[in-house]
């Protein structure tokens, strides 16, 4: 089984952002807990901070993976393009986001992502990640 987990902008500095939302863990260390939580799973990893190198990523694995969980950082409330990548791929797609985006600033709670994706996953840390990976492993 092969999952992909695809973050967008400012998650390559988790960690070092605004810890009080995000935690101090570099991505990278947790994604070698999930590696090990889940060692029958390929996990690849992917961020950018560039809208259509995302949209690239989840049309060149949207074929061929089995899930692919996605964080879209800040681009959740604005890329239509990202939404519509989601809608055109075959792959289940699981949206993840560490904080509440819906406990936030009023613009967090629109999202072009959650309508095209199987589920969505809001506040709970970096623990969505595992929780999304999980279902994808249940329901393939």
């Amino acid at each position: 089984m092969k999952v992909a987990i695809i973050n967008g902008p400012n998650l390559n500095l988790l960690g070092k952002r605004e810890t009080d939302i995000y935690g101090n863990m570099p991505f990278e260390k947790y994604l070698d807990e999930l590696k090990s939580i889940f060692p029958s799973v390929v996990i690849t990893y992917y961020q950018s901070n560039i809208e259509g190198e995302l949209v690239s990523e989840l049309q060149r694995l949207g074929f061929s993976y089995d899930g692919i969980v996605l964080n879209p950082g800040g681009y959740t409330h604005t890329s239509v393009a990202i939404g519509d990548a989601i809608a055109a791929i075959k792959t289940p797609v699981v949206e993840v986001h560490i904080s509440n985006v819906h406990a936030r600033e009023d613009f967090r709670k629109l999202s072009h992502v959650s309508g095209k994706a199987a589920g969505s996953i809001f506040g709970l840390g970096l623990k969505g990640y595992e929780l999304a990976i999980r279902w994808i492993v249940e329901n393939k």
